[in-house]
C-alpha cells in the first residue's frame, strides 16, 4: 500500500514538472520572442456551438500547395519595417540570410497552421475584432511561435477597453 502512494505522488509530482516547464516556454516566448505580425485571410468571427471566436488563416500561406509539403516543417520570412512577415521561401537547412527568419508550420489535409489557428474572445465582443487585418504572435529563433492577439490595419491592438 506505501509503495502506490509513493508511486502515486511521483506520477503526480513529474505531471506537475512536465505542466510547469511547459507553462514557463510559453512565458519565456512572450517575454522574449521577437514580435511578427501575420496578415489574416478574411474569416467569420462567429461559431454558435463554441462562443464567439474568430478561425485563423494566414495569407502567407495561401500560395503555399500543402500537398507539396512534409507534414511539419519551417517557412523562411522576412520582416519588413513594421514587423510584418513575408513569406521567403520553405526551409532546406540553406543558411539565413540577412534579417530572414523561420516560423514552424503543421500541415493538414486542407491548410497550415502557423500557430495558433483560432482565436476565442469574450461573448458579445466580436465587434472589436471584426476588422482584424494581423495575428501578433512571438516567433523565437527555432521558429516556434505564440499568438499574443490581433491588429487592425493601423497596426493597434484590438481587445476590449482598458
Amino acid at each position: 500500500m506505501k509503495v502506490r502512494i509513493i508511486i502515486l505522488w511521483l506520477v503526480t509530482l513529474g505531471v506537475l514538472g512536465f505542466v510547469s516547464y511547459g507553462i514557463y516556454g510559453k512565458e519565456a516566448l512572450i517575454r522574449t520572442g521577437t514580435p511578427i505580425l501575420l496578415e489574416l485571410a478574411p474569416v467569420d468571427p462567429r461559431s454558435l456551438i463554441q462562443g464567439d471566436y474568430m478561425d485563423l488563416r494566414y495569407k502567407i500561406a495561401a500560395d503555399l500547395d500543402p500537398e507539396e509539403l512534409p507534414w511539419r516543417g519551417k517557412l523562411v520570412i522576412r520582416l519588413d519595417d513594421q514587423n510584418i512577415a513575408h513569406f521567403v521561401r520553405i526551409d532546406d537547412g540553406t543558411p539565413l540570410a540577412a534579417g530572414e527568419r523561420l516560423l514552424t508550420y503543421y500541415r493538414h489535409e486542407w491548410t497550415f497552421d502557423l500557430g495558433a489557428s483560432a482565436f476565442f474572445f469574450q461573448e458579445g465582443n466580436a465587434e472589436r475584432y471584426q476588422n482584424a487585418k494581423y495575428g501578433e504572435l512571438r516567433v523565437d529563433d527555432q521558429g516556434n511561435s505564440i499568438l499574443i492577439g490581433l491588429r487592425d490595419q493601423a497596426l493597434q491592438p484590438l481587445g476590449p477597453a482598458e
